[in-house]
């Protein structure tokens, strides 16, 4: 609970750091309510709307309304999935706002010794630091050969975790070996005639338990005529930080990877990951105050593009005759890569290309899935309610074939099709589908 002196410090920090002009923005008209995944779910709770949010800030930021913890709460609940900006007539940043607030009250407010073991833990020494990541991957990589996956189950070890984790515990991909994950080439020649010269954004967990992805996405790059160079010393993209109340911490990441991606001439900074994209191509708004680094940021934002973005302006899906198996095949955005990165035809035009696929819109397929990063782990009910009504959607599409183009969807899709008990369908990142569909 909240002490006066905390919710002092909170208000004043509000009335200092909060963007009045972009509070007043919101006409309050209500365009993005049936946008919102939690005021749905929530029974239509105005508080749990992108407008009741804005409305509970505004009213912090005037001093009429105390930053007291059901305040907190209503923020923390918020997904982040930003569904609310593309529909909003006003233009309003609402997740400008959002990453503001929750940074003005983590700051100021004192955690628990354990939460901030865990706070310090997580976005000092693990995320920010690559071998770190690596290690505690390679853990989970030795749980899983070893056979210690098999005997805790075996033995019920994994009920004495709360629900939600022993279903994660169970679609967790496959760790690759410490040694492999240590080995990459930081440059990749294209096949063929060079049409672009990149530079990858390997990510953190894409670059551990999604290692294959990874391959998969520069193998595809290659193919489409790309020249990349991996830039060694990239970090985190901040993401997590920026999203959970650390904003320094972002910046500091934020100013890694420009100076990090700065050091070669390339045409575009590739992602294959819609959650690490939209906070990197808002570099240029993170930094906006820094003018030291604000310049510098524009430039590196300027090339952020997204896997299928290039390779559908490539015409890499003309370029190859791309075969699969026949299947029905539908496809969940990513919140991110669609609401803030704006893309999200390249990877449908990319998917109806593929002889064999039939593809099916999935109904409300723009609306999150309810990975929201790790908020299925910190707030798991909010997190399975938004998974079952869309695993209802997902399954009148008959589709056979989940894609997507995040981790955080991907798994979460995988968590829906265990919780469903659905044998015969499976989740893809949508590279792995595309380089399979190539060979």
């Amino acid at each position: 609970m909240m002490t006066e002196s905390e919710k002092q410090n909170i208000q004043r920090d509000f009335k200092e750091r909060m963007d009045e002009d972009e509070l007043l923005n919101c006409m309050r008209c209500g365009f993005c309510l049936p946008s919102c995944p939690t005021y749905i779910v929530s029974g239509y709770k105005e508080s749990q709307s992108p407008r009741g949010r804005i409305a509970l800030m505004k009213a912090v930021y005037d001093g009429v309304h105390q930053p007291d913890d059901e305040f907190e709460k209503s923020l923390n609940l918020c997904l982040g999935c930003r569904a609310c900006e593309p529909v909003c007539p006003s233009g309003v940043n609402y997740g400008h706002l959002l990453e503001e607030a929750r940074d003005i009250i983590n700051q100021n407010k004192k955690h628990s010794l354990p939460v901030r073991a865990v706070r310090s833990a997580v976005f000092k020494q693990i995320f920010p630091k690559k071998n770190n990541l690596i290690n505690i991957t390679s853990l989970v990589g030795f749980y899983q050969r070893s056979g210690l996956q098999k005997a805790a189950r075996k033995i019920g070890f994994m009920k004495l975790f709360p629900d939600h984790l022993r279903e994660m515990e169970k679609i967790l991909p496959d760790v690759p070996e410490r040694k492999t994950l240590k080995q990459r080439s930081e440059y990749f020649p294209p096949k063929g005639e060079k049409k672009a010269t990149v530079a990858f954004f390997s990510g953190c967990l894409m670059d551990t338990l999604f290692l294959e992805t990874n391959h998969a996405t520069i193998q595809l790059l290659q193919k489409a005529g790309c020249e990349i160079v991996i830039p060694k010393t990239q970090a985190c993209c901040g993401a997590l930080h920026g999203h959970s109340g650390e904003k320094e911490l972002a910046k500091e990441l934020a100013k890694q990877n420009i100076e990090a991606f700065g050091k070669n001439e390339v045409d575009y900074i590739i992602t294959n990951a819609g959650g690490c994209g939209a906070f990197l191509i808002e570099y240029d708004h993170l930094l906006k105050d820094d003018p030291q680094w604000s310049e510098r940021a524009e430039k590196f934002v300027a090339k952020i593009k997204d896997i299928t973005s290039i390779l559908y302006e490539l015409d890499f899906h003309k370029q190859f005759r791309l075969s699969l198996p026949e299947q029905v095949v539908t496809y969940q955005d990513s919140c991110h890569l669609r609401n803030v990165m704006k893309t999200s035809k390249a990877p449908r035009e990319l998917l109806r290309s593929i002889k064999g696929v039939t593809f099916t819109e999935m109904e409300n397929a723009d609306s999150c899935c309810g990975s929201a990063g790790i908020y299925n782990i910190v707030e798991p009910k909010t997190s399975m309610e938004i998974l079952d009504q869309k695993m209802e959607k997902m399954k009148k599409t008959r589709a056979t074939t989940i894609v997507t183009a995040n981790p955080g969807c991907f798994m979460q899709m995988k968590l829906g099709i265990e919780r469903e008990g659905l044998k015969d369908v499976k989740a893809v990142h949508i590279v792995d589908l595309l380089l399979e569909a190539a060979k």
